[in-house]
Parts: C-alpha cells; structure tokens; sequence
C-alpha cells in the first residue's frame, strides 16, 4: 500500500513522460482558482478569466515594449515587476506574484507567455494600426488584478504593407526600418522543416518523432482547421494557430532529450523531438 501511494504521488507531481504538467487539473474549469491568495472576484478579463484580486502595494506590474526584428516581425519584452514566470506549475495553485502572461493583438489572444521575450512574426499581424496586450496571470488561469483591473501593459504597433518593414510605435523617434528585399523565409533558416496538418482531430502525418542533434534548428509548419495554440514543451515556445492558415515556429534544438510539440485546446500530440 505504502508503494501504490509514493507512485501516484510521483505521477501527480510529473505529469506524463516524467514532466511537469502545463495544463490545469482534472475535473477543474480552465479558469477556476485553486488558491487562496487574493481574493477571487466574480468579475472577468476580456477573455473570461476570473480575476484574482490583490492590493496594489507589492502588486504585480507589466510593461510591454516591442522592437522591430531586422529578419522578421517584432521581439516583445515584457518587464515585470513583483512577478516571476513559473511555466514548470502552470495548472496549479495560484502563487503570490507568480504565473504567465498572455498575449492579445487587438483583443485575440496570440499566444500564453512563459518569459519575457517572444518573438512576433509579420505574417501574424495584419496590415495597418494594432495594439498589443500583455496580461498576467495566476498558475490557476486567474487574471491578477488591482481594484477591479486585470493587470496588464499595452504598446502601439504599426504593420507595414507587404514588402515594406513592420514597425513599432512604441517610442516616438522610432523610424520603420526597411527590410532587405530578398530576405530569407523562416523555413530557408532551419536545418529540418517538419510540415503537419490537423483537421477533424486528427494529425496529419502521424505523431512520431522527429530526431535532431544539439544546435539544428527546425521548422515547424503546421495548418489546423481551427484556432489553436502550439506549444513546445521543455522549450517553452508557443505559437497561435489561425484557423485554416499555415503557420511557422523557427526554434533551435539547444537542449537534449525528448519533447513533446502539441497543440493546447485540442490537447493533441503533433510530433516529438528527440535531441541527442
């Protein structure tokens, strides 16, 4: 008896394959607290998450600021205060000053954060005037707030038509830079290009493992018939997925063992990647 306890005991606390778990516990509502910290509010974010109330002394603070990329889109940095990202607990009990952000284009959600850089591609920001949010959140997938307010910090940004430099607004001396005019494609940039296809739940090819070696960089290309998430595990990478368009995460292979690429709505396993 003693042994059957230890090992659901290590199970919980791993998750399948030994890692720790990113989603949020059985039998609970994606946005439901598990904590006591704060004060859980009935009210909402945008987006219909409760919000986890908290005084503003020694409250959480975001500030989003984004820098055109010379090869592509933007790099964001998000500069916290009072906060840490903790992608290793998310779907667990909210913890004081602790948890991920989420990224908003014009109030769509692009993708859950676990640090502060991330990088934008072009391709997922329509021409014309945009403005980014950036709001946090407890490892339960409540918002933090203040008197009411989800916590959060917003930037101006300005796409640029095609063939034309995207550029950011963010400080106002800023002057769009022009790209080169045969700037490379992400997937002209990797080692390996993996390309997969989800529709009607289903994975197209099928999950398997794709093996690298330390440093390689790989394309992943994915097109999904609805709108997703893909998430790397163990590289803490993600990627919004708009219904019925391709889209492309460039990541290098930096560490070794074997991680699982799956998609966070459908909870579908894409393809593993071993690095040796």
């Amino acid at each position: 008896m003693l042994t059957l306890v230890l090992l659901l005991v290590g199970g919980a606390a791993t998750g399948c394959g030994g890692r720790a778990t990113t989603h949020h516990k059985p039998g609970t509502s994606h946005e439901q607290a598990t904590g006591s910290v704060g004060t859980l509010l009935d009210a909402q974010d945008p987006t219909g998450h409760r919000l986890r109330e908290v005084p503003a002394e020694g409250a959480p603070e975001v500030q989003l600021a984004a820098r055109p990329d010379s090869e592509d889109g933007w790099n964001l940095q998000l500069t916290v205060k009072n906060f840490r990202f903790t992608p290793d607990s998310t779907g667990g009990a909210a913890l004081p000053g602790a948890g991920h952000a989420h990224l908003e284009l014009d109030g769509q959600k692009l993708a859950r954060l676990y640090g502060p850089w991330f990088h934008l591609p072009a391709a997922q920001v329509p021409e014309g005037a945009h403005t980014l949010t950036v709001r946090l959140y407890a490892d339960d997938h409540t918002a933090w707030a203040v008197t009411g307010k989800p916590i959060e910090g917003t930037a101006q940004l300005t796409a640029a038509a095609p063939g034309q430099a995207g550029h950011s607004h963010t400080l106002p001396s800023a002057q769009p830079s022009p790209s080169p005019p045969s700037s490379p494609s992400p997937e002209a940039q990797a080692d390996r290009t993996v390309t997969l296809t989800v529709r009607d739940g289903k994975v197209t090819p099928a999950p398997g493992r794709t093996e690298l070696r330390r440093g390689e960089r790989i394309a992943l290309r994915v097109t999904s018939d609805r709108a997703d998430t893909l998430h790397v595990h163990g590289y803490d990478k993600e990627l919004a997925l708009p219904a019925g368009q391709e889209a492309t995460l460039v990541l290098t292979a930096d560490r070794t063992g074997l991680f699982e690429v799956e998609t966070h709505e459908s909870r579908l396993v894409l393809t593993q990647l071993l690095v040796r």
